[in-house]
């Protein structure tokens, strides 16, 4: 049965998610590299289990492959809520962020998703188009945040998989970290560079 995120009204923790996405085969510089994956995944077990993730959390994150997706997968096995919300529509997001290099990420994905109790949310449906000039990650990420952060400052942890670099473009793991770093500080870093 799907619900809204509104119906968990006191998560213990509300556990927040930014990582990067798995290496294009023909990445220049490796940021995440799909050998990493295993490695990654065990990390963010890690850290959910020093958070003692269960049933009374909720999860927010975007869904698409390598970090989203291994953070999914870990919230579901321990229980956790996990809420989705995207920067476009599905069938969009499906083709920039999940397909990605290769359709396993798509099979997970989908897995994943018959897995989930609550509504994939995007921004474009809750929000309304993208303002111009406004860059649709950097959007999804305050969107995130702020609805994490309904629920109170100090239940928000922050976890992430990143180099600590600057991304792409705008609104990645970068923009999210600085953000919650500078409103929270409840941050779990898990550095791709050390993996």
């Amino acid at each position: 049965m799907m619900s809204n995120e509104a119906d968990h009204q006191q998560p213990r923790h509300v556990l927040l998610f930014s990582g990067h996405m798995v290496d294009a085969p023909n990445r220049p510089t490796p940021r995440f590299p799909a050998e990493k994956e295993l490695i990654a995944a065990q990390r963010i077990a890690e850290a959910l289990d020093h958070l003692s993730a269960g049933p009374e959390d909720l999860a927010f994150t975007q869904g698409a492959c390598g970090g989203d997706l291994l953070f999914t997968e870990a919230c579901l096995q321990r229980g956790v809520t996990v809420q989705w919300l995207q920067p476009f529509e599905e069938p969009e997001f499906i083709q920039k962020s999940v397909v990605c290099h290769s359709e396993t990420w798509l099979v997970r994905y989908q897995a994943a998703k018959a897995k989930l109790t609550t509504a994939i949310r995007s921004v474009p449906q809750e929000l309304g188009p993208l303002p111009i000039g406004s860059d649709p990650y950097e959007r999804c990420n305050q969107w995130l945040l702020a609805t994490a952060m309904a629920y109170g400052v100090r239940k928000v942890h922050f976890i992430c998989l990143w180099n600590g670099n600057n991304g792409d473009g705008r609104g990645g793991t970068a923009h999210m970290y600085q953000e919650v770093n500078r409103q929270t500080g409840q941050v779990i870093w898990i550095d791709s560079r050390t993996l």
